[in-house]
């Protein structure tokens, strides 16, 4: 198995200044619509009870003094200049900086882990800094400690459920504070009964479009986020002249200090509400990959950032004139009542621009946890064939849909909304600090004083916030804290269950000997078609396959044995996703397929998976038979393995497109043992000759060879018919149809197990597995046919006969043909035969002697595991 490169490092070009202007605009929409809404709730929750508004205006002054320096320092400072710079081949987010640190330090607690993923061009930086023993030592301690990893693990999935809490929080704070402005223009019944329905209408609105997608009305966030910004910048000047010119001496220092002195306690637990300033910071960083790192910080220093301080500076010049409303503070006190209408309308949808920006990012990390093994199956749903990346997954969206509707009605205002939005936002950021300044040491390699500068002086800023959250437990903040617990014992369970699940699958894996063995004079048969098997294992024969062909004692002619691995990087090159080998010799037609995804790859469809997976065949089946023969050919247009080409080899054989770039090739090696199969790694040190390339804007197969130069092998030789033999047997069992082998297991604590580790596992993993999506759901297998096995490997007497249901949309008597001996199916249903060739549901049981039925498109088989 050969992994070739397809991508060259340093080939991204910088972004000339009209796209990055461009991107900075689209980014208005998508980045920035929670942030830029955080003026219609911050005064309001701030002066809720803690503090109150007095003719020295020292509270008022204080709270503006905090709100910028809080802005500057976090979101500008933090995130504009150090987090943004921590990027995963351009992605950000908690999983990105994860990912970073798994691939520098061996920390990552995925399955499946082999070498050859470390020559991926996604894999490390192109110019990787000098090492230094400081950041040496550190990696050596953290790889020693298996806790240091677990710990690790819980607090990105501690970050990540504070992100989906913060997806449930803000459409519910965003809508609800931008429809309240309809109390200035009612009484305060009517107010009463009408902000509430008003804001569920609208959520609900939302969230039933989800599944539309965004492609169709994106076009539309930028213009209404800019046009946000300019209105609120616009009020901000007016209040300013109008009101208190020199509200500017307020951001000094000093006023901070005068409003803890004066206020005290109460100072201190109102930085819950001040903290709102800076809501959808975090967007900057996890929307990174969207855009660029220069669209989003041009975006922020000349556009956001100046727009929201001075509409915080508007409101406090207003507020610093006017101590005694007749309405609580907040922001629309300080709209002059001739435009208060068209600014609550574009507050309204810069408000539902804003959630639904997060609605998408919860759909993102969630769809990434789901690849990382760290989330239950569900449905992804792609939205746009164009716009990669967005996508929509049904259930998370109701859920999420039920939870906003109950938090709106359940709190009601927006102080206790405010103190929960605020602790979850505050827990992200302290996770995103942490987890950079191991960044900081481990992968830039600087100094770790570098690192606890940084963590020490922003880490003490955001403790100091989330505390004044924290004190507010029964106020709201115990919403997003039993949230992010029971999502995080969800995730580990789930996660924890899914690697000793692996383990148990390796370590009972069969031997390619017992593979080989079987055949006619055991009374196995092989069928036309293709059978896809799809396993965790990178290596050896999975055990539910060797219990699959006991109890239907027949596989198809062409074998692929199919891992689907996530490999910690956010993309994978069309051209390095597959690595392809043989399992025995050629003869047996066998092979193995290891495809690998980054966390936020879209996964294909079944059809193009399927097409994409025949060309990887029968590229490799082309290139191990040159290789054997020691031929020097670039298998270009002359020797007619173009598209169009008139050879016989081009007729028989599917070529795709495979793009190369410099770089060692590896070689995977699979050999027969009496117990187990095993793979290694070692790379390819003695290349005679390399084939030069085309660029790649040419269309072409393009192949790296590692030339053999003992092998003497003649084109015309025999060697050259056993090829063509083999693309045509390829392209035979491709008419013949595919069929999917789903192997699903059962997980069971072993006996004597501790009672948390039993309710875990039996119960908490065994309930999410029967209510998740099934992996033929996941893996987009078809539906059209359905076939379950279930072997319970506790008992040796419940081998004997397997419990199946199959669902067809084609007739019994086609979708399932007897193998040998030739004759009429029977079908028992509850102990009564059936032979109606219409029928579509059937149940059967299979005991010794049973005949071999050939199987329909998908097969999904059951083992029970005890371990």
């Amino acid at each position: 198995m050969d992994l070739d490169y397809g991508k060259c490092w340093g080939t991204s070009k910088k972004d000339s200044w009209k796209n990055t202007l461009l991107l900075a605009y689209q980014s208005l929409g998508v980045v920035y619509g929670d942030l830029s809404i955080s003026p219609l709730y911050v005064y309001k929750s701030t002066f809720a009870e803690d503090i109150h508004h007095s003719e020295t205006n020292e509270e008022i002054f204080g709270v503006l003094s905090f709100v910028f320096w809080t802005l500057t320092l976090v979101p500008l400072f933090k995130y504009v200049f150090v987090v943004l710079r921590a990027d995963d081949n351009g992605e950000g987010g908690t999983f990105a900086l994860y990912s970073l640190i798994c691939r520098h330090v061996k920390v990552s607690l995925l399955p499946n882990r082999q070498v050859a993923d470390e020559a991926l061009s996604t894999y490390k930086f192109e110019h990787p800094p000098e090492p230094n023993n400081n950041s040496s030592r550190m990696k050596m301690v953290l790889e020693k400690h298996k806790s240091l990893h677990t710990a690790l693990l819980i607090l990105v999935l501690l970050g990540t459920c504070m992100v989906i809490g913060d997806g449930l929080l803000t459409p519910a704070i965003s809508v609800f504070s931008a429809v309240s402005g309809l109390e200035l223009s009612m009484s305060k019944d009517q107010h009463q009964y009408a902000v509430i329905p008003i804001t569920c209408f609208i959520l609900v609105c939302l969230f039933a479009l989800q599944h539309f997608g965004t492609h169709r009305v994106g076009f539309f966030f930028a213009p209404v986020v800019l046009t946000w910004l300019i209105c609120i910048s616009a009020l901000g000047l007016y209040n300013i002249f109008h009101w208190n010119p020199h509200v500017y001496q307020a951001l000094s220092p000093y006023y901070m200090l005068k409003f803890l002195r004066k206020t005290r306690k109460g100072g201190w637990m109102s930085l819950g509400g001040i903290l709102l300033c800076i809501t959808g910071s975090e967007a900057m960083f996890a929307d990174l990959g969207h855009f660029s790192y220069a669209a989003i910080q041009m975006a922020f220093t000349f556009l956001v950032y100046p727009a929201l301080i001075l509409a915080y500076m508007g409101q406090a010049a207003y507020l610093s004139k006017h101590h005694h409303t007749i309405h609580d503070i907040g922001f629309y006190v300080s709209v002059p009542e001739s435009v208060r209408w068209p600014v609550l309308v574009i507050a309204i949808l810069a408000s539902v621009v804003g959630s639904q920006a997060i609605i998408s990012g919860t759909f993102s990390i969630i769809n990434q946890s789901q690849s990382l093994g760290c989330f239950p199956r569900v449905k992804v749903v792609h939205t746009s064939d164009k716009i990669h990346g967005q996508i929509y997954i049904p259930e998370i969206n109701w859920m999420l849909m039920i939870l906003c509707i109950a938090v709106t009605i359940g709190f009601r205002d927006t102080k206790h909304m405010g103190n929960a939005s605020g602790l979850a936002v505050m827990a992200v950021m302290l996770v995103t600090t942490c987890l950079t300044s191991l960044v900081i040491i481990l992968c830039w390699q600087k100094p770790p004083i570098v690192a606890f500068i940084f963590l020490l002086f922003f880490g003490s800023i955001e403790l100091l916030y989330f505390s004044a959250s924290l004190v507010k437990f029964r106020e709201g903040a115990w919403l997003p804290i039993l949230l992010a617990l029971f999502l995080v014992t969800i995730m580990f369970v789930w996660h924890y269950a899914t690697i000793k699940k692996y383990e148990y699958d390796l370590h009972n894996k069969v031997s390619l000997e017992w593979l080989l063995a079987l055949g006619p004079s055991l009374g196995i048969a092989r069928v036309p078609g293709i059978g896809i098997v799809f396993t965790d294992l990178t290596s050896g024969i999975p055990a539910n396959f060797s219990r699959f062909v006991t109890n239907l004692p027949a596989f198809h002619r062409l074998l692929v044995f199919v891992c689907i691995k996530s490999v910690p990087v956010p993309f994978v090159p069309p051209a390095e996703r597959y690595l392809v080998g043989r399992v025995g010799p050629a003869a047996h037609r066998s092979y193995r397929c290891i495809v690998r995804y980054g966390y936020r790859d879209v996964h294909q469809d079944v059809d193009s998976f399927e097409s994409e997976l025949i060309n990887r065949l029968a590229d490799f089946i082309s290139y191990d038979w040159y290789k054997e023969s020691g031929i020097v050919d670039t298998c270009n247009e002359d020797d007619g393995y173009r598209s169009g080409a008139s050879s016989n080899e081009c007729r028989l054989a599917v070529i795709g497109t495979v793009a190369i770039s410099g770089g060692p090739p590896f070689e995977i090696e699979e050999s027969v043992q009496p117990a187990s199969v095993s793979i290694g790694f070692s790379t390819v040190d003695s290349v005679t000759d390399v084939i030069e390339m085309e660029p790649l804007d040419v269309v072409e197969r393009r192949v790296r060879f590692a030339i053999d130069t003992d092998s003497e092998a003649d084109p015309g030789s025999e060697m050259d018919v056993q090829l063509r033999e083999e693309l045509h047997d390829l392209h035979a069992a491709q008419q013949a149809g595919t069929a999917f082998i789903l192997g699903h297991s059962h997980v069971k604590a072993k006996q004597g197990s501790s009672l948390l580790k039993r309710l875990a596992i039996n119960f908490g993993y065994n309930f999410l597995r029967r209510n998740c999506r099934g992996a033929d759901v996941v893996l987009k297998v078809p539906p059209a046919s359905l076939l379950e096995s279930l072997v319970h490997h506790q008992h040796p007497s419940d081998w004997e006969c397997g419990k199946m249901c199959l669902n067809v949309d084609t007739s019994i008597s086609k979708a399932c043909e007897i193998v040998s001996p030739p004759g009429p199916v029977l079908f028992i249903l509850d102990g009564v035969g059936y032979t109606d060739h219409n029928t579509t549901m059937f149940c059967s049981q299979i005991r010794n002697g049973t005949k071999a039925f050939r199987l329909p498109v998908v097969l999904k088989h059951d083992l029970v595991e005890d371990g």
